[in-house]
């Protein structure tokens, strides 16, 4: 794309149609060809398209890599450190297992089904969403419940890094698109975390047909609902870039309005992708290196940006950027039991083949799944707690306490439950099934105090949130050599935020993986 192509961005423009794509009710009729040859697309440039999607992906994830979780700004200009190969990163990896398991199907089926046993028998990714999912379908849960219950990152951008695919099996066809990638989305996602694939999903599958930004905008906001805030911030964005090309600005705007703590957050980063593609005026290391510059899920935000500029304009990419990566595939050891594609060339000719053999896509009905799985707790207030020393008193649950049962690990009790000055108590009882070394988490935003066995094992005074076992803040877990058997938890919480709600998110884990441990490794006792 040139830079004398880009629009003029009118932020008036609004879908005005209602709903999103997780409702089905909502979904227009697909066309049942969307076989892009037919359509008039000569093959060589659907898989040029494809291609470019692919290597403008590879370059702006490891241009962002080593900057991710950054809070930035970033003042990159080009890779640093320079790169001597590709660098592993799940918003490739995924698509490549996706693309393997699809193409060994006799008929590739887009399904929940599909993508939930893709996800068990090949995936050993620890990471936030990924991580809760994977517990989920341990447990015998099915999508869409598997991203939902339990899950603090239902918002991540942990789906829509992997959107570039179901666009490349639906291309100039937005709404199949997202229908694809809802598919993919629900194992460990909903709400927004669901709607940020979606969107993308829709905007990529109209590049195939066209470059202009403001119909690409357009495609993706209408396939997803109007009041989501994703579709606030992406309106917010476009005006923001019509007021003002300072990208500074326009950064301190986005993050005033729709940051969050979490740097994962899909509401917070898609704006900083739209910002860079609206500013970088066609420019394609302008482009990936303003969104990387923005700083939070960099890696994300850069391969985002560059895949959607390949997919504009394959030719586009210059021999500077793809020259010190290449074109091999490099996968992540979290990736097992799979032939992943040589290159990237190979990846594209499977997503051909693929294309080529879809049938028409047909609703999937919900699979049966395993229900929610409530945590039991003796629960007590246990006064004048703040001025101990923790490693010398353990509080003792009052005489009053009752038996009390949370929705999950994920769960929080009403502020007016904990009187001033007090701890509230939640006496736990897990058992083991063998010896074993263990991560426990429990992180909270507000005062927490935990003891083990009787023994004080962690506490703060307040703090961030991010309950996944790989980056959970310090003093929110521990990591103990427990025997096979019995064990007693008793974790404390009191008020400090002022929030209506005191919330919190536990867990139980293998230090070395960072997994959560599945049903057979340990039971909560009612």
């Amino acid at each position: 794309m040139n830079a004398d192509e880009t629009p003029t961005i009118d932020p008036a423009v609004q879908s005005e149609k209602p709903g999103g794509q997780t409702c089905n009710a909502a979904c227009k009729p697909i066309r049942q060809n969307n076989n892009p040859v037919e359509q008039g697309m000569e093959k060589s440039i659907f898989k040029e398209k494809i291609l470019g999607a692919w290597l403008g992906k590879a370059v702006g994830g490891t241009l962002g890599q080593p900057y991710e979780g950054c809070d930035g700004p970033l003042a990159l200009t080009y890779y640093d450190p320079v790169p001597a190969e590709m660098v592993p990163n799940d918003d490739l990896d995924l698509q490549i297992l996706a693309a393997y398991v699809l193409l060994k199907q006799p008929v590739p089926k887009i399904s929940r089904t599909t993508f939930a046993k893709m996800w068990l028998d090949h995936v050993q990714f620890c990471w936030d969403e990924y991580g809760k999912a994977l517990q989920n379908l341990q447990a015998g849960m099915m999508p869409p419940a598997t991203g939902e219950y339990d899950n603090f990152f239902t918002d991540g951008l942990g789906a829509a890094i992997r959107s570039e695919l179901w666009a490349c099996l639906a291309p100039g066809d937005p709404t199949l698109a997202a229908r694809y990638a809802y598919e993919d989305a629900c194992i460990d996602h909903a709400g927004e975390g669901i709607y940020a694939a979606q969107f993308l999903a829709a905007m990529e599958s109209q590049a195939f047909t066209e470059n202009h930004l403001d119909r690409l905008l357009d495609a993706g906001l209408a396939v997803i609902p109007a009041e989501s805030r994703l579709a606030q911030a992406v309106r917010d964005v476009r005006v923001w870039c019509a007021e003002s090309s300072d990208a500074a600005v326009i950064r301190t705007q986005i993050l005033a309005k729709w940051g969050s703590e979490n740097f994962t957050d899909a509401v917070m980063n898609i704006p900083f992708v739209i910002m860079a593609l609206l500013l970088g005026k066609g420019d394609f290391g302008r482009t990936i290196c303003l969104a990387v510059n923005c700083g939070r899920d960099a890696d994300c935000t850069g391969a985002t940006a560059g895949a959607l500029m390949g997919l504009m304009d394959p030719k586009g990419i210059p021999a500077k950027w793809l020259a010190p990566i290449g074109r091999r595939c490099v996968l992540s050891p979290q990736i097992i039991g799979i032939t992943p594609p040589q290159t990237l060339d190979e990846l594209a000719d499977w997503v051909m083949d693929i294309h080529d053999r879809l049938p028409p896509f047909e609703e999937p009905e919900n699979p049966p799944s395993a229900g929610p799985r409530p945590l039991s707790a003796r629960c007590g207030v246990f006064r004048w707690w703040f001025a101990q020393d923790e490693n010398k008193f353990r509080p003792e649950l009052p005489t009053t306490a009752v038996r009390r049962q949370f929705p999950g690990w994920k769960a929080g009790i009403p502020r007016s439950d904990v009187p001033n000055d007090s701890l509230y108590l939640m006496q736990f009882r897990f058992r083991l099934a063998r010896s074993r070394n263990v991560r426990v988490m429990f992180n909270t935003p507000e005062n927490s105090r935990v003891w083990l066995d009787g023994k004080y094992l962690f506490g703060r005074e307040g703090g961030r949130m991010a309950p996944s076992l790989h980056r959970c803040p310090q003093n929110q877990y521990a990591d103990v050599e427990l025997t096979g058997g019995t064990h007693e938890l008793l974790c404390g919480i009191a008020p400090l935020s002022g929030a209506e709600q005191l919330n919190w998110v536990m867990g139980f884990g293998d230090p070395e993986t960072k997994l959560f441990f599945p049903g057979e490794e340990l039971q909560m006792e009612e």
